[in-house]
C-alpha cells in the first residue's frame, strides 16, 4: 500500500453500496476480524449516506496501512454543505436534525479508533476516521516534537501518484521532505520515490547539500521539484531549501510567512549557488508545505479555531478549499508540540 487516499466524488446513492463493498475487502485484506470489517461498514453507511441527505454531496478519501502493532484504514469526509453549528450536540448517538449533517455521528466516533471533525456554519465539514483492525487499540501520542499528517492524491484517472513526501527523524531533530516529480503518472513517480530514496539514506543535516545530492542521482529521470525543512533541536532553528514551486509557509499564531524557493528542476538544471534560509525554531508553530496540486490563495486565520485542530484536519481543510483537481496533490501539516 502506498501513502496516496483514493478519491470518490459521492453525488449518487448508487455508489454507497460499490465504496463499502470496496473498502469491506480492503479491511478483510488487512486482517481486520469479519465484526470488524462489519463496523467499518457502518461507519461507511452513516458518512456516505449523510453527503447525500445532508450535504448534497462531498468526497470521501480513503487509505490503508500496514504497521509492525496494529492495520488501519484511514478515511476523510469533506462536504461544502451547510455545516453544523454545534458539533459537541450531534455526538451523542441518535441526534439528528431535518437539514444538517448530524445524524450517527456518535456511532461513527464510537466505531472508530480517532474520529475528528471541524465544520463552519455555510462552510462545510471536514471529518478524518481512523479505523483499526482491533477496536480496542490507542492510538499512540507522538513521541517527538513533530506532529504531523500528510494527505496525497492522484491526479485523476491515473494510478499513481507524482507526488511524494518522506519525514524522518535525525541525531539532531527532524527533516521533512515534499516533492512533485514533473508532470503526473509512473514517469513523475519514478522521479519522486527515487528522490526520496536519496533522501532517507543521507545522513546530511544541510537540506541544500541533501537538494544537491538527490540533483545528482535523479539524473536519468523525467526531474522533479521539491523542499527540505530541517530542524536542529540544539540550535532551534528551522534550515529551508526548497528548488522549484512547492509552497511552504510556517505559522506562529496568527502571523505566517512564506519561504521562496529557488528556480529550477532537480535533475536537470539547479542554481550554482543554493543557501538555506534559517528560521526560528518554536513550539505551536505550524508548517504547511503542499505541491501546486493546491492553489496558494489561502490563510488559516480565515477559518475559525483551525490552528487548534489536529494536523489531519488542517491538511483536509486545506484540501477541501484549494484542490485543483488538475494534477496529483499533496499537502503536508506539522505542528510543533
Amino acid at each position: 500500500m502506498d501513502n496516496t487516499f483514493s478519491v470518490y466524488k459521492i453525488d449518487d446513492r448508487s455508489l454507497i453500496a460499490f465504496i463499502k463493498r470496496e473498502i469491506h475487502n480492503l479491511a478483510l485484506q488487512l486482517g481486520f476480524s469479519p465484526h470488524r470489517a462489519a463496523e467499518t461498514d457502518i461507519i461507511v453507511a452513516e458518512l456516505t449516506s449523510n453527503l447525500i441527505k445532508y450535504a448534497s454531496g462531498g468526497e470521501l478519501l480513503y487509505r490503508a496501512h500496514f504497521n509492525d502493532d496494529h492495520n488501519e484504514i484511514e478515511i476523510y469526509c469533506l462536504d461544502k454543505g451547510q455545516g453544523i453549528e454545534n458539533t459537541a450536540k450531534i455526538m451523542n448517538d441518535g441526534y439528528s436534525t431535518s437539514n444538517t449533517l448530524g445524524q450517527g455521528l456518535g456511532a461513527i466516533k464510537r466505531l472508530s479508533n480517532d474520529f475528528q471533525i471541524y465544520s463552519i456554519k455555510g462552510w462545510g465539514t471536514v471529518q478524518y476516521i481512523k479505523i483499526c483492525d482491533k477496536s480496542d487499540f490507542l492510538i499512540p501520542l507522538p513521541t517527538n516534537e513533530l506532529n504531523f499528517s500528510a494527505l496525497s492524491v492522484n491526479y485523476p484517472g491515473e494510478k499513481v501518484c507524482g507526488d511524494g513526501y518522506y519525514v524522518k527523524q535525525t541525531k539532531r531533530g527532524f527533516q521533512i521532505f515534499v516533492g512533485d516529480g514533473l508532470g503526473h503518472g509512473v514517469h513523475a513517480q519514478e522521479a519522486v520515490q527515487q528522490a526520496i530514496k536519496v533522501f532517507k539514506q543521507s545522513g546530511d543535516s544541510d537540506p541544500c547539500a541533501i537538494l544537491r545530492d538527490i540533483h545528482d542521482q535523479v539524473k536519468k529521470t523525467r526531474g522533479l521539484v521539491g523542499t527540505i525543512a530541517s530542524v536542529d533541536y540544539k540550535s532551534e532553528h528551522w534550515s529551508l531549501c526548497g528548488i522549484g514551486n512547492i509552497n511552504t509557509r510556517i505559522h506562529n499564531g496568527l502571523e505566517n510567512k512564506t519561504y521562496t524557493p529557488y528556480n529550477g528542476i532537480i535533475g536537470h538544471n539547479i542554481p550554482r549557488t543554493l543557501n538555506n534560509t534559517l528560521v526560528p525554531y518554536q513550539k505551536h508553530q505550524i508548517i504547511v508545505m503542499h505541491s501546486d496540486g493546491l492553489g496558494t490563495r489561502w490563510n488559516l486565520n480565515d477559518l475559525t479555531s483551525i490552528i487548534k485542530q489536529n494536523p489531519s484536519v488542517i491538511a483536509a481543510t486545506l484540501y477541501k478549499d484549494n484542490v485543483r483537481g488538475t494534477d496529483d496533490a499533496t499537502v503536508l501539516v506539522g505542528k510543533i508540540i
